[in-house]
């Protein structure tokens, strides 16, 4: 009925709670990598017989939902300047994958610190 597992360190617990309960877009996974290189692998290999989507979301071969996303996003988002936030999500919804130097084009910032 459960399982524990680990991947790249991290724990998980898992529950069989029956055939009621399906995967949805509710639950999904998000990997904060560092570089472009660390996104294009990771999302290659979570897609590998799943789905590309758009804003940095997949669906792996499991149905499961991933997000990779540069570590930045998030303080991109929560920009204390709602115009800036605001311009991050709309550049969000027309991407697939996250593209760093696009996106930072886009954005109209030189070299943001997509590091931790």
């Amino acid at each position: 009925m459960s399982a524990t597992f680990q991947l790249e360190g991290q724990e998980f617990m898992a529950l069989n709670g029956g055939p009621q309960f399906r995967f949805t877009p509710v639950i999904s996974f998000f990997v904060n990598c560092e570089t472009q290189q660390e996104m294009d692998e990771v999302w290659e290999k979570l897609s590998e017989g799943g789905k590309k989507d758009r804003c940095g979301w997949l669906k792996d071969k499991y149905g499961l939902l991933w997000q990779i996303i540069p570590y930045a996003l998030g303080k991109m988002l929560g920009d204390k300047a709602p115009e800036k936030s605001k311009r991050v999500m709309q550049a969000m919804w027309r991407i697939d994958k996250i593209d760093i130097k696009s996106f930072e084009e886009e954005m109209g910032v030189s070299k943001w610190k997509f590091r931790r």
